[in-house]
């Protein structure tokens, strides 16, 4: 495992966060700190490129990386929600513990009910980043 790339079995780990070969996926919050060997395994898995925060179509999964200080955490899981097609799924990627950044794991809990998600448990995605995976609520949304 390189410093800055992803953790070892990262692509099981990526097809257990949902990921999976001919979906869409819209990315928000990229900035100069991503892991570009996960955004690339991630592509790797869906067989396509991230989409920008401006693609205006829908998608069946959203990667949002976001840090401690970053725009609000409620207003980006609404955002990315909005943008799924039903039985779609957000990512949620944020600087490990002890990282510059950190996330508590009882603010992300508490942003993603009030944004009707729930979270799905995390999981340590490479070396400096961890994913939780963000399921809205069950039935169609559109």
């Amino acid at each position: 495992m390189s410093e800055t790339g992803s953790a070892p079995g990262a692509a099981a780990a990526l097809l257990k966060l949902g990921f999976a070969k001919g979906q869409i996926v819209q990315e928000f919050g990229y900035d100069a700190d991503v892991d570009n060997d996960l955004r690339f395994d991630i592509e790797d898995v869906v067989g396509a490129d991230l989409e920008d925060e401006d693609f205006k179509d829908g998608a069946d999964g959203v990667v949002i990386w976001y840090r401690d200080g970053d725009d609000d955490l409620v207003d980006l899981m609404v955002d990315g929600l909005t943008k799924l097609f039903d039985q779609g799924y957000v990512v949620l990627l944020t600087p490990k513990a002890g990282r510059a950044g950190h996330v508590d794991a009882s603010e992300v809990e508490e942003a993603a009910s009030t944004a009707g998600l729930q979270t799905g448990g995390q999981v340590a995605i490479s070396h400096d980043w961890v994913a939780i995976r963000l399921m809205p609520p069950k039935g169609p949304r559109r």
